[in-house]
């Protein structure tokens, strides 16, 4: 799974993936929606690809965590409503996906938002279980 062309642009919701770099910004299109917008140099733009979660030894990319969630949810989407769970069964979820967050630093807020841009992933395909190494292998080989 290669999340390095999937945004997160700070101020829009949702996630993005670029379209194509311009000479002050980019164009990314809505995983959502499908509209394309544009973003500039001075928009915090994030990759999920760069993201990674605190746990209590080494931090865990999120591609591992998304991947793990996958398997748990035999690559369906989260079916529970994320805006209206209690916190408390956020953090009970997000448990049995990564027993070992830290929970100090890791806040509800975080959790709910991973869960959603899950569900955005799933729907717009973008989630396997393929590492990306193993795919540059096999473009290499090639």
């Amino acid at each position: 799974m290669d999340l390095s062309k999937i945004l997160v642009v700070s101020g829009k919701p949702g996630l993005y993936e670029l379209v194509s770099q311009t000479k002050g910004g980019a164009i990314v299109e809505s995983l959502v929606d499908h509209k394309r917008v544009p973003v500039f140099q001075h928009d915090r733009i994030s990759s999920l690809n760069e993201i990674s979660m605190f746990t209590m030894e080494d931090d865990k990319p999120l591609r591992d965590i998304l991947q793990d969630m996958f398997r748990k949810e035999d690559g369906k989407a989260l079916t529970f409503d994320i805006k209206k769970m209690a916190n408390s069964d956020a953090f009970a979820y997000f448990a049995q996906v990564l027993p070992n967050y830290d929970t100090e630093r890791v806040h509800a807020s975080d959790v709910k938002k991973l869960m959603q841009w899950y569900n955005i992933l799933v729907n717009a395909g973008k989630v396997d279980l393929e590492q990306p190494e193993a795919a540059e292998a096999e473009t290499d080989e090639q």
